[in-house]
């Protein structure tokens, strides 16, 4: 039973965690001309969620398919922050809620096909999510009307002088977003990964002690 109420509070902080992340980095999306940088930290961040969180639980359970699982248990989550911002008035498209589940699909794919084998899920699982990640995430933001013109109308009252919104300046540090958040994706989601699996050992030797 310790094992198991571990196992669900792990699973309710991280997608907690992951849903008070979205909302951080969203303001920074909208508020700021660091936009496309912010978008690379957003995906750096959801990731750790993804690789740790879906890597722990899989192999937890030992069952391909427990990560699409996860995923989707951290997509109600995150819908249910964005529902939130829509009740306090601000427009529907405001808060772009990242795309979990088909990351997670490939970490139950990379698994499976592998006949469960721990290392692979961590090389090529890890790999395919830190490279799709961002590029779900694009196709996602691409659904939003107009990010300027949103932090026009709805200014938040709380923001600090540097959050204004201002034209953005796009380029002014890199050209593509989807492909350093891919880029630098794919390289940290195998230690992401490794850290998910590593995690499960630490929590079983802790449990049996």
């Amino acid at each position: 039973w310790l094992r198991r109420c571990t196992h669900y509070l792990f699973i309710v902080v991280v997608a907690v965690d992951s849903t008070l992340l979205t909302i951080n980095t969203g303001d920074y999306i909208f508020y700021t001309d660091w936009a496309w940088t912010s978008y690379t930290v957003f995906s750096i961040g959801n990731i750790l969620m993804i690789s740790v969180g879906a890597t722990y639980y899989l192999l937890f359970t030992g069952v391909p398919g427990t990560a699409s699982y996860y995923g989707l248990i951290m997509q109600v989550y995150t819908w249910v922050a964005k529902g939130a911002w829509f009740a306090l008035g601000y427009p529907y498209d405001f808060i772009v809620t990242p795309m979990w589940i088909p990351s997670c699909m490939l970490l139950d794919l990379a698994y499976w096909a592998s006949k469960k084998n721990k290392h692979s899920l961590i090389l090529f699982g890890g790999v395919l999510v830190g490279m799709s990640f961002p590029l779900f995430n694009m196709v996602n933001l691409l659904t939003v009307a107009d990010p300027l013109e949103t932090a026009f109308k709805y200014p938040r009252p709380t923001l600090p002088p540097y959050m204004t919104p201002i034209e953005p300046q796009v380029g002014k540090f890199y050209n593509s977003p989807v492909a350093l958040g891919a880029g630098t994706g794919s390289v940290l989601a195998v230690t992401f990964t490794a850290l998910g699996a590593k995690l499960n050992t630490w929590t079983y030797r802790w449990m049996a002690a």
